[in-house]
């Protein structure tokens, strides 16, 4: 185990044996990533701060079932991912809050295609809005491994893939961002 592992270990075992103030360091910890993953997921600040701490209760409540041999920030993340799905199963479609006027005024948001348009203007405007539309599992496997910077090995745990499968998925959502923003459209320019 790294240094890490074993601080997170030590307070995992602090928490199980009634010292429960301890769990706030897990918390202080994981806050902001659990807090982007949700925002990254369901564009919205709301909802990702509402499934953030949902998360963490989640968590608490469930911390002695925890198989220590493993990372916890790996279960961690997938307690907070299959809160994000049940979240976005109920709500029907994903709203992205923080879209600004310009963008709406170019048409992103209406359809697939117009990203490349927005692209040259914004691009990290553009790959916001065009994340959105990707489906629920490119965007979730892209979020794991370039929001949240996570190894291919972890996003495969997290998403209950094998090594492979998960780099397909990864390599799949970035296909099929390119095509949204239009660089296949200015590749075939360049020839």
């Amino acid at each position: 185990m790294h240094k890490a592992e074993d601080e997170e270990a030590d307070v995992i075992e602090a928490v199980c044996r009634g010292e429960t103030q301890s769990y706030g360091l897990l918390v202080a910890k994981y806050k902001k990533p659990l807090f982007n993953l949700a925002f990254r997921m369901t564009g919205s600040y709301e909802d990702a701060d509402d499934l953030a701490q949902e998360s963490f209760m989640r968590a608490f409540q469930a911390l002695h079932r925890f198989d220590r041999k493993k990372p916890f920030f790996t279960w961690l993340y997938t307690i907070t991912l299959n809160l994000i799905k049940n979240h976005l199963k109920r709500k029907g479609r994903v709203v992205f809050e923080e879209v600004r006027e310009d963008v709406l005024v170019k048409g992103c948001v209406a359809d697939e295609g117009s990203c490349s348009a927005m692209a040259e203007e914004d691009p990290v405007a553009a790959v916001e809005t065009c994340m959105q539309k990707l489906p629920h599992d490119l965007r979730e496997a892209l979020v794991l491994r370039f929001y949240q910077d996570l190894p291919f090995d972890a996003v495969a745990e997290i998403l209950h893939l094998s090594l492979s499968a998960a780099k397909m998925r990864v390599y799949r959502g970035l296909e099929r961002l390119r095509v949204m923003m239009g660089e296949e459209v200015k590749e075939s320019e360049k020839s």
